[in-house]
């Protein structure tokens, strides 16, 4: 691409302004920026009008964005601006726009839980032809008793420790995307399987509506930021199977950018899902308390990525150009 040593070089004056702010750049520097920035919108209304390949069209639009704000902003320097900009507009966009791989990866861990869970119901030994033996447990009591029966004090611990797996697990997820997504696939159906697997089986000692009250409370943010993950990890293995028009290299390093945005809200999503399930899931409170707890966490999540970052848009065709 005959263009894209410009739009490099204002990647790396973006990011020293964004690491130092804009008076970390002399005025040489600081009038190259503008001058690259009119370049890359000019860019922008080529690539729209011609009908170029839409990851090349969303990787000018996030450019320019970012440029704008510096160009037109005297606040842009601002860190905590730039964190609350994050998780306000460019985290929940970018769910939207990676709205298909996400959705792929929910419907994987969806179909495989709805097996395990049809399986079991029908069968309970046919849990130990889906899990490990030593990830079954022996259920005598209810999920709540038994995951929840450490001393409260150690909640700080647990919380820790909660976090960690959790994170673990959505990093080997959307890290998962550079073995041509096969091991992502692999992680999403192992986790389908274990949550489907493990709720039947506690429904089948009556425990059922226990086990959905006891996991409500943090799943819905938990289990939303693991299929964000997979969606991570999927659209950086579709840069390698599917590239479009772009060579692969170009592909992967436009996606590998959008999953980075993923992934850095996924961790985000995991520490408050942590704090939920280390110092409110263990409460012994009822079973509605805890269902409409999860409840209310599910439709603030859906409100969120449906609405957040939809009042201000990234700059327009002709806003750039005027």
């Amino acid at each position: 691409m005959r263009r894209q040593a410009g739009w490099e070089e204002l990647e790396e004056l973006l990011r020293r302004a964004n690491r130092s702010g804009l008076r970390a750049l002399d005025g040489k520097s600081l009038e190259r920026l503008a001058l690259l920035y009119r370049a890359a919108t000019a860019d922008l209304a080529t690539a729209q009008t011609r009908g170029y390949d839409r990851e090349l069209l969303a990787y000018l639009n996030r450019l320019t964005a970012r440029g704008h704000a510096y160009v037109y902003s005297g606040t842009a320097d601002n860190s905590n601006q730039r964190i609350a900009c994050f998780f306000v507009e460019t985290f929940p966009r970018e769910v939207r726009a990676s709205g298909k791989p996400i959705l792929a990866a929910a419907a994987l861990f969806v179909i495989s839980s709805v097996i395990a869970y049809a399986l079991v119901i029908a069968h309970p030994q046919n849990i130990f032809a889906l899990l490990p033996a030593a990830g079954i447990p022996l259920v005598t009591k209810s999920l709540h008793d038994s995951n929840f029966a450490f001393d409260r004090d150690l909640a700080p611990i647990m919380s820790a420790a909660i976090i960690t797996n959790n994170i673990q697990v959505a990093a080997l997820a959307f890290s998962g995307g550079m073995t041509l997504g096969i091991l992502t696939v692999w992680e999403l159906l192992e986790n389908g399987l274990m949550t489907g697997g493990l709720s039947a089986l506690f429904a089948a000692k009556g425990f059922g509506l226990d086990f959905l009250a006891t996991i409500a409370p943090h799943g819905a943010i938990e289990l939303t930021a693991i299929q964000i993950s997979a969606g991570g990890g999927l659209l950086l293995a579709s840069a390698i199977l599917a590239p479009g028009r772009l060579r692969r290299i170009d592909a992967l390093r436009i996606r590998a950018r959008r999953a980075g945005v993923l992934i850095i809200g996924v961790a985000a999503m995991l520490v408050v899902a942590g704090i939920i399930e280390a110092f409110v899931s263990p409460q012994r409170t009822p079973i509605p308390f805890r269902l409409s707890f999860g409840a209310v966490t599910a439709a603030v999540l859906a409100a969120y990525f449906s609405l957040a970052g939809r009042q201000s848009k990234p700059p327009s065709k002709s806003a750039l150009l005027s």
